[in-house]
């Protein structure tokens, strides 16, 4: 439960935002103004504690610290743009969306120019975690700015990490979903070749599952999506693994370190898209390395 009594503004009501929204409405002590582009995304949380807002400068008037949860960096630095002319110093803004390292630190340093402060704090796990307030959240921040967030960050998630400075949460995001996605594809590669030997795929994520081959791609992703071939349209398609993936590679070459794997779970992924299957949830790479994906125009 947060303690403190920050007047909050909450930009970005979508897939992850509208959860996290309602949590922190329903958890926060303080007041909660929200806005999206959306009227359907407001509509939906019409029924919570939040007070709805028509355009964002009304959403933030008043506010203390903004969240933003948006689709990515282009997204995001257009809303700060707009937030660093407000006039507001001392305002904090909290960005939960998943971008790169150095959209973070420019977002920072064009905010700092306004006297406003910045942390990034990219969110983890599902939307059903959202929902239920168990999101797993990597910030980047100075530590006095982390002190403040972190009962804020509570409201929406289990587990709240303090990375490091601006831009370590979103290198932490990063490296973890281009784990998730990597590993994905490779459980793909031996349900493929595991099911051309004649092993069901069944009975190969029974047996890994017991023994040091077990993770937790392989009892989500694995069990739930790509055992029953279920690869729904509104779930994380393979176009958002593509811009991830972008972000994990401009890291690596950032660093002067290669970043082989990652590399080749891109080209599968973009395999997936220009086979035109780039909306579906990204587990369905499994079709494609069985076989089991048309070049396009090849099926009705």
């Amino acid at each position: 439960m947060s303690m403190t009594q920050d007047s909050i503004g909450f930009i970005g009501l979508g897939v992850m935002g509208g959860p996290m929204c309602r949590n922190l409405a329903a958890r926060h002590g303080g007041a909660v103004r929200a806005f999206d582009l959306s009227a359907a995304s407001r509509e939906a949380l019409r029924d919570s504690r939040a007070h709805l807002m028509e355009d964002m400068a009304a959403t933030v008037a008043t506010a203390d610290i903004v969240l933003l949860s948006l689709p990515g960096a282009p997204q995001v630095e257009a809303v700060c743009q707009q937030l660093a002319q407000l006039g507001r110093p001392g305002l904090l803004v909290v960005d939960l969306s998943t971008t790169t390292v150095a959209a973070a630190r420019r977002t920072e340093a064009m905010l700092r120019a306004a006297g406003m402060g910045f942390a990034d704090a990219p969110v983890a796990r599902t939307r059903e975690a959202a929902m239920r307030g168990e999101l797993s959240i990597m910030v980047g921040a100075s530590p006095d700015v982390f002190a403040r967030l972190q009962p804020l960050l509570g409201c929406m998630g289990t587990d709240v990490t303090h990375c490091g400075v601006v831009g370590a949460g979103q290198a932490v995001k990063l490296i973890n979903n281009a784990l998730v996605f990597e590993h994905t594809a490779a459980l793909a590669e031996m349900m493929a070749i595991g099911e051309r030997v004649g092993v069901a795929p069944a009975v190969l994520l029974d047996a890994v599952s017991r023994g040091s081959g077990d993770s937790f791609v392989l009892r989500n992703h694995g069990r739930k999506a790509m055992l029953p071939r279920d690869y729904p349209e509104r779930a994380f398609p393979s176009t958002y693994v593509l811009k991830d993936i972008a972000g994990m590679l401009e890291l690596a070459a950032d660093t002067g370190l290669p970043a082989r794997i990652t590399e080749t779970a891109r080209d599968y992924y973009a395999e997936v898209v220009r086979r035109g299957q780039g909306s579906r949830y990204f587990p369905v790479v499994l079709e494609l390395l069985a076989g089991r994906m048309d070049e396009p125009g090849d099926a009705g």
